[in-house]
């Protein structure tokens, strides 16, 4: 039977790109009754009636999958934040890191808007980005009015999954259609009112981009950390992951306890005091979480 990965899901079809090209398929009904979901992503044995009908037999293994956004098998998430409009927020970025590196996708940060900010507010905005850069992750200045920069995308996406993800009106679709102008995604302004975006995308949808594939998602419905436990936690900030294992305890949380490599680190100053910051709001988020049964 023939194989291939879905690339849209929509009012319960799924449409699996395969060599023959895309076919339309419906869920089998044991899907169900073993409550398997076949998400976006998923690389998937069909059985085809024609050309264009079929349906879904298997859905192999997964390497991760994002629930809100409905999607599997992702290799990188590109996050869009904007410089203004609404206004750069670093605690805002490190928790949709730490989702992402709790799933072991790799991040890329792409700030947007950079040509419709002041010199003191491009000052500030470099200064981020240097310390994220510092931090290990790959940090991208664009502006949809400069196709240069846009174009610095596109070798990320060889051969790769890609995620766009970020808030709600930073300008992820105008960065999609200034790298796929043929692309038909509707954009909307920025309530000036709520002073954020309207939601503009309604599916996960899979489109060619740099030889590869990239998700124009509905954003994240959800930014707890469900999964998360409080061990988890310092794993998903790479300056932490990097000493933890030279903290004197085996499972510190860096709070109080003694011969701390993470709290010696803010001392000198190699850790940022921001990014530490957000840190313990994120441990007490977790440890407030309620218990599930």
């Amino acid at each position: 039977m023939p194989e291939g990965k879905i690339i849209k899901a929509l009012s319960g079809f799924y449409y699996v790109k395969n060599e023959e090209g895309i076919t339309q398929c419906r869920g089998r009904g044991i899907f169900r009754l073993n409550k398997v979901t076949p998400l976006v992503g998923d690389q998937v044995v069909f059985q085809a009636e024609n050309k264009r009908e079929g349906y879904l037999m298997e859905v192999a293994g997964r390497k991760n999958d994002l629930i809100r956004p409905p999607i599997a098998n992702v290799d990188q998430a590109i996050l869009v934040f904007s410089a203004i409009q609404p206004n750069f927020n670093p605690l805002l970025l490190d928790r949709f890191l730490v989702l992402i590196e709790s799933k072991r996708i790799l991040p890329i940060i792409c700030i947007s808007k950079i040509d419709i900010i002041t010199v003191e507010e491009r000052a500030s905005i470099e200064q981020f980005a240097s310390q994220y850069r510092d931090v290990g992750y790959d940090v991208l200045l664009t502006s949809t009015d400069d196709q240069q920069t846009i174009d610095l995308l596109l070798p990320y996406f060889e051969n790769k999954l890609t995620v766009f993800a970020g808030q709600s009106g930073v300008g992820k679709s105008s960065i999609l259609q200034t790298l796929r102008p043929d692309l038909v995604i509707k954009t909307d302004e920025i309530s000036t009112h709520l002073g954020r975006g309207k939601h503009t995308t309604r599916h996960v949808e899979l489109i060619e981009i740099g030889n590869g594939l990239v998700a124009d998602t509905p954003g994240f419905s959800s930014l707890e950390f469900s999964e998360l436990e409080v061990t988890d936690l310092s794993n998903c900030f790479p300056e932490m992951r990097r000493i933890h294992e030279e903290c004197k305890f085996r499972g510190c949380t860096h709070l109080s306890e003694p011969k701390c490599a993470v709290k010696k680190a803010l001392d000198e100053g190699s850790i940022m005091e921001y990014r530490y910051e957000n840190y313990l709001e994120f441990l007490q988020e977790i440890k407030d979480r309620k218990p599930r049964y």
